[in-house]
């Protein structure tokens, strides 16, 4: 019995080298079998080093005991001593894995396999496995076999000789030479039947992707012949009873255990079919009956024992219908819903601990690169392998998959995969759920190097990696680029020159030619960037081809990669993010103004990346004018400033029209808008607000040059008509009012000439050439028109409306709004106007007998002689003009009394007046979509163009792509221009009685 004091030494000792319970400890070390141990530092660091010590002592001290004799245990205790190889191993194994120290209590000679390596054992394959299970001529001396190789594997395992990858190929190939010795065992038992038929048996998932877990079902497919002049069906009989024996020899337990259940659910019809087919049964159900997740299966199809010659004959046949199952019918949606039915039935008390199957899991590893490889491999030979790790690899390799993001899943499955072994290897249990208590999650954690805090850092790093996978997952398994891929015919997935040439044809390029050199300008070569290219182009073809000009789309994409072909993101963003690949692909190929301003600012394509989500929404205007300011702060001078301010419109306009042409062709995440209203309202509010922020930062830098910080004069920009009513298209004129108020103890004189200069400065820095849409403020609305001065005081304002309005003025006065310059200035302007656009009582008949006088003229003189009235969308029958002067008449007749008509904007004035009952819902309804209809066509003008435009283009290839924007597919722009004269035929039946009094 130990003193106190050493007692109390050795419990310390045995606290500082990592043991839980210490007293336990110091009672097994006091035993007379461990007594070498309790004083030898280099055995308790050993011990110390172990995943858990405690449970490696407790095995050491069975071990020792249960040698036959003393000499056997001072064998075992001085080998131990003496070689650091064995005690590395040997406790390793005892500390991670109480399955295999019962097993070493049972057959306690076995820890001389762990002694006795050459370098040559260090990477054992089957044929060393194999001399390993020789001597197994029944089930129990073949479980016995299996445990001491797998003793080894362990071993190598724990102490780091073999990584995570080598360990799973040493456990597959040991089921490989184990199905061969129980195949052997069973052709023994029964040699008639063994000499009737020609077995082969196939390995199927892990197993056959090489790629084995500690304990796991053995997944395996029967095929077989008839010998030579044997009977097929007595053959068939025979295999079916050698199968079912090799199944029963593998699976069954006896007083050694079992080995693992060998699973052949995965063959035609699972359970209800046949255990054994011939090939040709296989492959007639293959071809005729076989469901998607069959194909994906025998992706790791692997012969490994029986017939060699004829697994592989049978992989041989059945692998052309694997690398075309991609090409079925809902291929991926089919992959993509499997994956989801496997989470949704997890436990919901398990979920968050399912390692394999849980979201973040193994499985969501897996089933990407699985779906990536029958999708491009299909093309690419390269990305064929049956093993998880070394296809990510190829598919990285070949550019289907980023680097970054290979290198993150291949560590993240690494980490499950170690976490996950080294669960199943303590008590050799099929289990994929994280344990709960902290001994077990201790012991996980130390056996895989971390040690400060065990429980902590495991459960961190195991979060981290699958929150990792989870990310890539969503990304790689669900991005919509693959779905298009997979219905690609072969010959145009490899995308070459032949195919490219018929598919080109047929999808109608009117060039083949360029389009031919444009592809080969992108995809030739042995780069990453050509293998990307090279993988998106069959697909992009064929979305160019939804245009109306397939050419300017394929050129237009080419001219953007050149502009960014050395960037890293780019190919990377068409490749992963969302739906860039098909949003960039609509925009290049949907006319010429956004195709433009995409080529002065490529790097605006990562705002196609997030759809509608983000990348694309419209920026409100503060952000805008905050964004412009603080541009036009940075900025040397005046020109260099409205430079800076243009930088930031034309990005803004590339989003704002890529969001309209995306919303409008729809693309796979976004189907095609319904609301044909929404995209209207997006477009105005967005240029609108645009415009207003562009505004603003030219007078924040006209003041600044010529006056530092504080200008003489108030200084307020108001915006009128579509401007001011949030209604502003891609080409409009930006209509604007300006008002001033001297300073107090500033000269009205001093202060106008400010104001004035101001508004000189400000129209000269925005006509400065630029390749840019141009923005043209027009003033023609102010007081006096063209002969009035440009910029008023607050109180000429006042006295010449108190004096001289005319009631053109007042309805002008009707969409004021303020947009730049001084806020209390603008809303004291809009508080003198009041007054004149929502007249007390309203309007008087002769007031009203004007406007419409006004409106008849400006129908008579205003129209192009050759315009056709029918399909003019500003001044045409039903258009723009019909319904503004329409609402306008309303709002100045029943605003004064009807709050909801108080609004600069056209369809919330209608909306209100249907409310308040000045209207009807039909005839509001239809006057919505009449100058709903003609804005869309405005704005398409515009799009295809890069031109405005108040009529429906007469090219034929323009007119095709204005249609393809409505919604019109090709041949249907004779519908469209019916519908378009339809919708303002009946807008005009409701503005002759409503506006012109029936």
């Amino acid at each position: 019995m130990a003193t106190p004091g050493r007692r109390s030494s050795t419990f310390t000792r045995l606290l500082r080298h990592g043991f839980t319970d210490p007293s336990a400890a110091e009672r097994l070390l006091e035993s007379t079998e461990l007594a070498p141990i309790r004083n030898d530092p280099v055995l308790l660091d050993a011990l110390g080093a172990t995943a858990d010590p405690d449970l490696a002592l407790l095995g050491l001290g069975r071990l020792v005991e249960a040698q036959k004799d003393h000499a056997g245990q001072r064998e075992l205790l001085d080998t131990l001593i003496a070689s650091k190889p064995l005690r590395d191993r040997l406790l390793g194994v005892l500390g991670a894995s109480a399955a295999l120290a019962d097993h070493l209590a049972r057959h306690p000679l076995d820890w001389h396999v762990l002694a006795m390596y050459e370098p040559q054992d260090l990477h054992p394959g089957i044929a060393e496995f194999e001399r390993g299970l020789a001597e197994a001529s029944d089930p129990v001396a073949l479980r016995v076999a299996y445990r001491r190789c797998l003793l080894s594997i362990a071993a190598r395992d724990v102490c780091g000789t073999t990584d995570l990858a080598e360990t799973a190929a040493e456990l597959a190939d040991l089921a490989t030479a184990t199905l061969r010795a129980a195949l052997a065992i069973a052709r023994a038992a029964a040699p008639e039947d063994a000499a009737l038929c020609r077995l082969a048996v196939i390995a199927m998932g892990k197993c056959g992707g090489h790629e084995l877990n500690y304990v796991s079902d053995v997944d395996v497919i029967f095929v077989a012949e008839a010998m030579d002049g044997a009977d097929e069906a007595k053959a068939l009989q025979a295999a079916n009873r050698l199968a079912s024996h090799l199944m029963r020899i593998c699976s069954e337990t006896t007083v050694e255990g079992s080995i693992w259940p060998v699973d052949a659910n995965l063959r035609p019809e699972g359970r209800n079919g046949p255990l054994v087919r011939s090939l040709s049964s296989h492959l007639a159900y293959y071809q005729r009956w076989a469901k998607t997740w069959e194909f994906q299966a025998l992706l790791k199809a692997r012969p490994v024992a029986g017939d060699i010659e004829l697994g592989e004959e049978y992989v041989a046949t059945l692998a052309p219908l694997v690398w075309q199952a991609a090409e079925r019918e809902n291929f991926v949606p089919d992959v993509q819903k499997m994956r989801r039915r496997v989470v949704e039935n997890i436990p919901a008390s398990e979920i968050e601990r399912e390692l394999k199957l849980g979201p973040g899991g193994l499985r969501d590893v897996e089933f990407a690169v699985q779906l990536l490889q029958l999708v491009h491999g299909r093309a690419d030979t390269s990305l064929r392998s049956r093993t998880t790790l070394e296809a990510l690899k190829a598919l990285a390799a070949g550019g289907y998959v980023g680097r970054v993001d290979a290198v993150q899943l291949d560590e993240a499955y690494r980490f499950l995969r170690s976490m996950e072994h080294r669960i199943q290897l303590y008590r050799l249990r099929r289990t994929h759920l994280v344990p709960e208590n902290d001994a077990d999650l201790r012991r996980m954690g130390r056996s895989l190097g971390l040690r400060t805090d065990p429980v902590t850092e495991l459960n961190r790093e195991w979060r981290r990696h699958a929150s990792v996978v989870r990310r890539l997952h969503e990304k790689l398994f669900y991005r919509p680029l693959l779905d298009a891929v997979a219905q690609l015919a072969p010959g145009e997935a490899r995308l070459s020159a032949d195919a490219a040439r018929e598919r080109l044809v047929a999808l109608g390029y009117a060039d083949p030619a360029s389009a031919l050199r444009h592809l080969e300008a992108l995809a030739s070569g042995v780069t990453r960037k050509a293998a990307i290219q090279r993988t998106l182009l069959p697909v992009l073809l064929g979305w160019f081809a939804d245009s109306a000009d397939p050419d300017a789309g394929l050129l237009n994409f080419r001219k953007v990669s050149d502009a960014l072909g050395k960037t890293p993101w780019y190919l990377r963003l068409l490749r992963d993010e969302g739906a860039a690949a098909e949003n960039l692909a609509r925009v290049l190929s949907a006319g010429r103004l956004a195709p433009d301003l995409l080529m002065r600012a490529p790097e605006a394509v990562a705002l196609l990346g997030d759809g509608d989500g983000g990348g694309l929404g419209p920026r409100d205007r503060a952000h805008l004018e905050q964004e412009i300011l603080a541009a036009v702060g940075r900025a040397d001078g005046g020109e260099a400033a409205v430079t800076a301010a243009r930088g930031v419109r034309r990005r803004e306009l590339f989003r704002t029209a890529a969001a309209d042409i995306v919303r409008s062709y729809g693309t796979e995440e976004s189907p095609a808008a319904a609301d044909q209203g929404a995209l209207v309202d997006l477009v105005g509010g967005a240029v609108s607000d645009l415009t207003a922020a562009t505004i603003a930062g030219t007078l924040r830098a006209v003041v600044r040059d010529k006056w530092g910080d504080t200008l003489p004069t108030r200084f307020a920009v108001i915006g009128m008509g579509r401007f001011g009513g949030h209604e502003l298209g891609y080409g409009s004129d930006a209509d604007v009012l300006f008002v001033h108020e001297p300073r107090e103890g500033v000269a009205e004189q001093e202060a106008s000439q400010a104001a004035q200069a101001v508004v000189a400065e400000m129209g000269r820095l925005l006509q400065i050439p630029s390749s840019d849409p141009p923005l043209l403020i027009d003033a023609d609305l102010r007081p006096e028109g063209k002969s009035g001065p440009l910029v008023r005081t607050l109180n000429s304002y006042e006295a010449y409306y108190r004096r001289w309005s005319l009631g053109w003025e007042s309805q002008a006065l009707l969409r004021a709004e303020p947009v730049a310059g001084d806020a209390d200035l603008g809303r004291r302007f809009i508080e003198l106007i009041d007054p004149l656009r929502y007249p007390a009582e309203g309007l008087g008949d002769d007031a009203v007998r004007e406007i419409r006088r006004l409106k008849a003229r400006m129908e008579s003189e205003r129209l192009p002689r050759a315009a056709d009235p029918t399909l003019h969308t500003k001044l045409g029958r039903g258009g723009l003009s019909d319904v503004e002067w329409t609402v306008q008449l309303l709002q100045l007749q029943h605003g004064w009394a009807e709050p909801g008509l108080r609004t600069t904007r056209t369809r919330e004035a209608l909306a209100a007046a249907c409310a308040a009952g000045l209207i009807s819902g039909e005839d509001a309804s239809i006057l919505d979509e009449a100058w709903v209809l003609a804005t869309r066509v405005r704005n398409a003008v515009m799009l295809v163009r890069g031109r405005a435009g108040d009529t429906f283009p007469s090219d034929g290839r323009e007119l095709a792509a204005v249609g393809r924007y409505l919604g019109y597919g090709p041949g249907h722009v004779g519908d469209m221009l019916d519908a378009y004269r339809r919708t303002t035929r009946r807008a005009r039946g409701v503005v002759e009685e409503l506006f012109y009094g029936g």
